[in-house]
């Protein structure tokens, strides 16, 4: 049996000043202020925090993500677009890496949104749709592979300035119809406000990014039960400061446990674009506080592997984006546990509580009145287990997608016909 003592504890929700928290079996058997139960090993909580295991609400994973992840706390990454053959050999029970939960292959039309990884060489070629009739058999195929959940691309290209077709009304309503026919989630990307009402008018249960184009207030009224997940940190690096990620780079609470392909990707520019491109990063930020102020649900979000992203640390970055647009640390951190839980309906994990599976994150000082010091990270553990933090090494999982490593993204930023795009 495993002891913190004395612990502050964010429970996903709550603060508790001073508890005591006991694990077992990798499961959390008791949280209790009150008097100190036995245990073989004892943790000092004196002037730390234990937060829930972080859970990334956007991501996409390529071999050694995962493990990245975990290094920096968190323990569960739902990913919203990957190759389907290798999201099944990451998701194999390990000690050592992020739980996974997937898309699979994201649903677009022909030449549409996303069609582009397969022009980079990142992706083979994936099914797409030409209308509403296509749409139960693809989401059947889809969960029979192995995705979680369903992802729909509503995108024109209007925040690039590169034209893109993009999915029909009834089409997108289709989707969501045969997600729900199967209790599955359906997620929209969505940059703009225009694909926002669009994927609201389809019924989707989770905005993917939050719109960039220009602002619509009244839209955080009307999404009622549609949660968001932001990706400020991603937008930023696309259309804003191409800095973040180099000062988080350099961070040396984070440098130590960067691959070296995760060090290329977070410090990489942005890619030049289109005078066509609308885009306009203060609507992103207004919208996060209108959106809070309305109450929508907020879940943070890296959108790892774009540039100036790195799987695990960039998601600490969104924390603090967050918290600037408006909400307090204690409503960012729960987008980063309980809230992507609770939509994701991961029941067992996503807060400190009995019965729960013991994914937990030890940090030295409060993040709950410093949001930076989710950072100073003390421990790891997943169910239960202390994850040993080090240095990554090259991932052992062979794959036929490519891993974006620093060559390859060399060429990438290099190419005048490549340009990467939020997913």
């Amino acid at each position: 049996m495993l002891l913190f003592e004395n612990v502050r504890v964010f429970t996903g929700h709550t603060l508790l000043r001073s508890a005591n928290v006991t694990i077992d079996d990798g499961v959390i058997v008791s949280v209790s202020e009150d008097a100190t139960p036995e245990a073989a090993e004892v943790i000092d909580g004196r002037g730390r925090t234990l937060l829930p295991g972080l859970i990334d609400a956007h991501a996409h994973v390529f071999p050694g993500d995962l493990e990245q992840a975990a290094l920096f706390g968190v323990t569960t990454v739902l990913d919203l677009m990957s190759d389907p053959v290798q999201a099944a050999t990451l998701r194999t029970p390990s000690p050592y890496r992020a739980d996974l939960r997937t898309a699979g292959t994201a649903a677009t039309v022909p030449g549409g949104y996303g069609w582009y990884l397969v022009d980079m060489g990142l992706y083979p070629p994936f099914p797409t749709l030409t209308g509403p009739d296509d749409a139960d058999a693809f989401a059947a195929s889809r969960f029979a592979e192995g995705s979680d959940y369903l992802k729909i691309m509503l995108d024109d290209g209007t925040t690039t300035g590169i034209p893109t077709p993009s999915m029909a009304d009834e089409t997108a309503a289709a989707l969501v119809a045969a997600a729900r026919d199967r209790g599955r989630l359906a997620i929209a990307h969505t940059l703009t406000a225009a694909a926002a009402r669009q994927a609201l008018r389809a019924g989707v249960d989770v905005l993917g990014h939050v719109f960039v184009d220009r602002p619509d207030p009244s839209l955080a009224h009307e999404l009622g039960d549609t949660a968001v997940i932001p990706t400020l940190t991603v937008l930023t690096a696309l259309f804003g400061s191409s800095h973040a990620g180099g000062r988080l780079a350099g961070d040396p609470r984070v440098a130590p446990y960067l691959s070296e392909s995760s060090r290329a990707l977070l410090t990489m520019g942005s890619f030049p674009l289109p005078d066509g491109a609308r885009h306009d990063l203060a609507v992103a930020t207004r919208t996060v506080a209108e959106l809070r102020d309305a109450g929508v649900t907020l879940l943070a979000g890296s959108d790892a592997s774009n540039p100036g992203t790195a799987h695990g640390a960039t998601l600490h970055h969104e924390l603090t984006l967050l918290v600037a647009a408006g909400l307090t640390p204690s409503e960012a951190l729960t987008a980063a546990t309980a809230a992507p839980a609770a939509r994701f309906a991961l029941t067992d994990r996503g807060r400190i509580a009995p019965g729960l599976r013991a994914d937990l994150l030890l940090v030295d000082g409060d993040p709950t009145a410093n949001i930076d010091a989710t950072l100073d990270i003390a421990g790891v553990w997943l169910a239960g287990h202390r994850l040993p933090r080090r240095t990554p090494q090259p991932p052992e999982e062979a794959t036929s997608i490519p891993t974006p490593g620093i060559g390859h993204l060399q060429n990438l930023r290099s190419s005048s016909d490549v340009t990467f795009k939020a997913r």
